[in-house]
């Protein structure tokens, strides 16, 4: 199954990030699950960049769901150029979007996915609000 990613959204980040050659896998490219570590690495350096900290002692983000579609394959020693994007805010979660190019090739997706984010507290163990500041950022774009 193929799930789309939609056209309204909110372009809020763009790294790169090198692929090591531990991130390959014995057919020689990319392991399918490395794709779901760069966006958490996406994701976390976007929080970082916003001032989003979490504090795990009161409340932050958990992802519920999470899809990649794989179209073209990436090896070492390639970069992954990431554009992430949001939409979608509701309560307590928001989506996430990230397509994957390499440097060498600008503007040829390889791989496209996202993610729920549930904003959690911690001590209560269930979903919260999503803290203002955040809210507003995601929904700039709706």
């Amino acid at each position: 199954m193929k799930i789309e990613i939609p056209e309204q959204k909110r372009f809020v980040f763009e790294t790169r990030i090198p692929i090591r050659w531990a991130d390959m896998d014995a057919l020689g490219h990319v392991n399918n699950a490395v794709y779901f570590r760069y966006m958490e690495i996406a994701r976390i350096d976007w929080f970082q960049s916003i001032g989003v900290r979490e504090d795990t002692e009161v409340q932050g983000p958990v992802i519920v769901n999470a899809f990649c579609n794989f179209y073209r394959q990436f090896q070492y020693p390639e970069e992954v150029l990431l554009k992430m994007y949001v939409s979608d805010a509701r309560r307590a979660t928001f989506e996430t979007w990230a397509v994957m190019e390499s440097t060498t090739e600008p503007g040829v997706i390889r791989a496209a996915g996202g993610a729920t984010v549930v904003w959690v507290s911690r001590s209560q163990q269930k979903s919260t609000a999503l803290p203002d500041r955040l809210r507003a950022l995601i929904e700039q774009s709706e």
